[in-house]
């Protein structure tokens, strides 16, 4: 039986808790009373991995089987999530592979030759060959890359984009052309936490600025209540308006897989486990590890988390008709991450690890960190947030990997000269947002190197308008003040002094919450 997750009350007898600070972590002594919100262990995983992708092609949710929407002389396009997910990169071989290759087989039985291959970026960096060829497997990349038949997404490749129209609420819908044009469209996605997936693959993945600039801004995602949630979710009502458009044109044959928890291998699994349940050899490795990084260079530290691979295991497969597919795929999500939490709290006290689905093989600069924090982290909710209105978040994170200016070089500009002049998302977007989406050089960096599109750090910027909007006050343990300031936070040297910081805000004696993660997980507040 896969333990559930649960809410724990720290007492007398809790043992120092693991919290991780990007390229590190720290044993974290908390007040008496705290809850402390672990992951649910993980579900059972797939026994056969290719008998269950051959059955989800063979029997999908309404739609017929793939082979039948298959013949001689079709177009046939094959798209999938991009490395932002999932998170570490998992290893060989990744499952959207394994996919893959099942369709192409499928294919060429039924004389289908016109079949084309596109990484669905939507405004990601371009993925090197390395990394691509990770994703696909070896044999894919050999016969699809060498021709041009396999290739990242550009949107910002006029000549091969396509307008579909426009929703009911206005929304331009623009699309990679070869996709929209295609008799067959089999989307191959990768459900990392509930925000994943669904009508967000083609229309955001596949998409242009044009089209994604209508759900991405300050407005939208203000009230997006929560990310994790998409039908309490403006963004994601957007996207689903567009996906419907997207439906009336191209067939779209969707395969949603969803994970289990594992996310480190060994020796760093031991950071997955309960601090009380760890054994001898776990204290040990939790100690050398801790010693191991506290005299390594940054460089070297780094490497050593970079090159981390997941063991992820295949909890299950679902293809067809995009939302009744999603919707069962969510119902797996909630099973392995869902946790019921009674009632919110004064204070949020979040970890920010090394890795996000932006930094994959960078840095986490400051404003990657506080998207992972106040956005990603913040949003892991369903009904209300963990924490009240008006109280405080307090993150862990030392802010100070600077910027890579080959990944994300509008980065630099954004936190020179746009916070300097102000961090409100309602005011950026309106004075900034277009001279950075339309930069040439941003964009010619976009289309022929691997910097992520000029207007990102925007979006980074926006999915932190909820918390923002939510919360009284941001403080970061550990975190460089200069750069805290500069994003409009404060920040602690330790958690007793970010809690005598936070009294002038919430009181000498907060509720408080910890979310205990890695792994995922999705407090259910009620």
């Amino acid at each position: 039986m896969t333990r559930p997750g649960f809410v724990l009350e720290v007492d007398d007898r809790t043992p120092p808790l693991l919290v991780h600070e990007g390229l590190g972590f720290r044993l974290e002594e908390f007040p008496q009373g705290t809850r402390v919100i672990y992951p649910p262990e993980s579900l059972p995983t797939v026994p056969d991995v290719e008998e269950a992708i051959r059955e989800s092609l063979e029997n999908p949710v309404d739609s017929e089987p793939l082979r039948e929407l298959m013949f001689p002389g079709m177009r046939l396009t094959i798209a999938f999530d991009d490395l932002s997910l999932p998170l570490p990169t998992m290893k060989a071989p990744d499952i959207r592979g394994r996919i893959i290759e099942q369709v192409l087989t499928i294919a060429a039985e039924k004389g289908v030759d016109d079949v084309e291959i596109v990484a669905a970026l939507a405004l990601h960096r371009r993925m090197t060959d390395a990394e691509m060829r990770h994703i696909v497997g070896e044999r894919v990349f050999r016969s699809f890359a060498p021709s041009g038949r396999l290739y990242n997404h550009d949107a910002e490749d006029r000549a091969n984009l396509e307008h579909m129209g426009q929703t009911e609420k206005g929304e331009d819908v623009e699309i990679n052309k070869r996709a929209a044009t295609s008799d067959l469209l089999v989307y191959v996605n990768v459900n990392l936490v509930a925000m994943d997936g669904g009508h967000k693959s083609v229309g955001i993945g596949l998409a242009s600025y044009k089209s994604i600039k209508h759900h991405h801004n300050a407005k939208t995602m203000v009230h997006s209540r929560s990310f994790m949630d998409h039908k309490h979710s403006e963004m994601h009502s957007s996207a689903w308006r567009m996906g419907r458009l997207i439906g009336e044109h191209v067939k779209v044959f969707q395969i949603e897989t969803t994970l289990d928890n594992e996310v480190f291998g060994k020796p760093y699994d031991t950071l997955l486990k309960r601090e009380w349940e760890w054994s001898l050899r776990d204290q040990a490795t939790v100690l050398g590890l801790r010693r191991g990084l506290a005299v390594a260079p940054q460089k070297m530290r780094h490497k050593m988390f970079h090159d981390l691979r997941s063991n992820y295991g295949l909890t299950g497969i679902t293809a067809g008709a995009v939302e009744p597919v999603h919707e069962l795929t969510v119902q797996r999500v909630h099973q392995q991450q869902r946790v019921k939490v009674d009632g919110q709290s004064d204070v949020m006290v979040m970890g920010v690890p090394y890795l996000g689905p932006y930094n994959v093989n960078s840095t986490m600069n400051p404003i990657l960190a506080a998207c992972m924090g106040l956005g990603y982290y913040f949003n892991s909710y369903l009904r209300q947030p963990v924490v009240r209105e008006g109280g405080v978040a307090i993150l862990y994170h030392p802010l100070d990997e600077g910027f890579n200016t080959l990944t994300h070089p509008s980065y630099v500009d954004f936190y020179e000269e746009v916070l300097a002049d102000t961090n409100d998302p309602a005011l950026i977007g309106p004075k900034f947002e277009e001279q950075f989406a339309t930069d040439p050089w941003y964009v010619h960096l976009y289309r022929t190197s691997n910097a992520y599109h000029g207007v990102h750090p925007f979006y980074m910027w926006y999915w932190i308008a909820h918390a923002l909007d939510h919360l009284g006050d941001v403080i970061w343990v550990g975190g460089n003040p200069k750069a805290a300031a500069r994003m409009g936070f404060r920040s602690a040297t330790t958690l007793r002094d970010a809690l005598e910081m936070a009294s002038s805000t919430v009181g000498s004696s907060p509720s408080i919450t910890y979310l205990r993660n890695p792994p995922h997980l999705l407090a259910d507040v009620r």
